[in-house]
């Protein structure tokens, strides 16, 4: 499923704070049992698998399995901010500091197969802004967006591209099609 900005990566919800949120349900009925593998968080987008198969969405949430972000950065991003991300940089998580595993980061020209960003997002018009391609092997709560705030660039817009072998692709947002894995 592409999962639009401003959806929450759950099917519903018993939270009386949550009753004006968007949810998974809106877009299709899906099979009972079905949930979501891994989260992206309400002002992420892309690509996000769902299953049935516990079994498969402990594996993929916790071996390792690569995932590849694209990230649109409130400012020009250097050389050495890559560096940094590419070795590991301190986020806060759970009222602690954690050290980010290595991952791959590469600047990226604009992806042009993306969908125009949701109005809500503050890109700003006149100040420049940077993407990169950024692959990580583990999944903190909104891991990416620190791990881009630490070295100076906060991440404006934030698309989850590929988890393994599966790609977005040309999905639109809300899209959803069945794969076998």
């Amino acid at each position: 499923m592409y999962k639009p900005y401003g959806v929450l990566s759950q099917l519903a919800t018993n939270d009386t704070n949550q009753l004006k949120k968007k949810f998974l349900s809106e877009f299709y009925t899906f099979t009972d049992g079905i949930m979501p593998i891994g989260r992206l968080d309400e002002k992420s987008e892309g690509l996000l698998l769902l299953t049935t198969d516990g079994k498969l969405s402990d594996t993929i949430n916790r071996s390792g399995i690569e995932k590849e972000y694209y990230a649109q950065l409130d400012g020009l991003i250097t050389a050495d901010a890559i560096q940094k991300l590419e070795n590991g940089v301190e986020i806060g998580l759970n009222g602690t500091t954690y050290t980010t595993n290595s991952c791959n980061v590469k600047l990226i020209d604009e992806p042009v197969h993306l969908p125009k960003p949701d109005s809500k997002i503050r890109l700003g018009r006149h100040r420049p802004n940077s993407w990169i391609s950024i692959s990580i092997t583990e999944g903190k709560y909104r891991q990416v967006r620190k791990m881009t705030a630490s070295v100076g660039f906060p991440t404006l817009r934030l698309v989850r591209a590929r988890i393994a072998d599966i790609t977005l692709d040309n999905l639109t947002p809300g899209q959803i099609i069945s794969i076998q894995i």
